[in-house]
Order: C-alpha cells, then structure tokens, then sequence
C-alpha cells in the first residue's frame, strides 16, 4: 500500500526534485510546443506523409496520445 502511494505521489510531481522549467512571461510568445518520446524530440507542428498519419491514425485508435503518436511515427514509420 505504502509503495503503491508512493509510486502515485512521484507520478504526480508530489516527490522529488526533478521539475519541468516554466517559461518566463518574456518567453511565452516564442515557446514552441516540444515532446520527447523514446529519446526522439519534436518541436512544433509534425509535416507526417501520407503512412505517417496511417501509423498515428492506428496508435490514437490504440489508446496513444495523438502527441506521442505523431512523434512515433514521424521517427519510425
């Protein structure tokens, strides 16, 4: 039970001290939208051909975040 609280308190940003930088309010204007998944980074829009949107039509159909699909397929379709 212990452990099971934990896991769900560190899943949720309650421990540790890993953060995600917030951006200043000067920088809020040029930050683009970056995602990382299995160590490959995208940042803003994704141009996918056409067996790139196939791929990630499948994965979100599969129960992927649309996000994390487009950066799959774009690095490994």
């Amino acid at each position: 039970m212990t452990a099971t609280l934990l896991a769900t308190a560190v899943v949720l940003g309650g421990v540790g001290t890993a953060s995600a930088a917030q951006p200043s309010k000067s920088d809020q204007g040029t930050q683009q939208d970056c995602r990382t998944y299995s160590s490959v980074k995208e940042c803003g829009k994704i141009d996918l051909n056409a067996k790139q949107r196939a791929c990630a039509e499948k994965y979100v159909k599969l129960g992927m975040t649309h996000a994390r699909a487009e950066v799959e397929c774009h690095a490994f379709a």
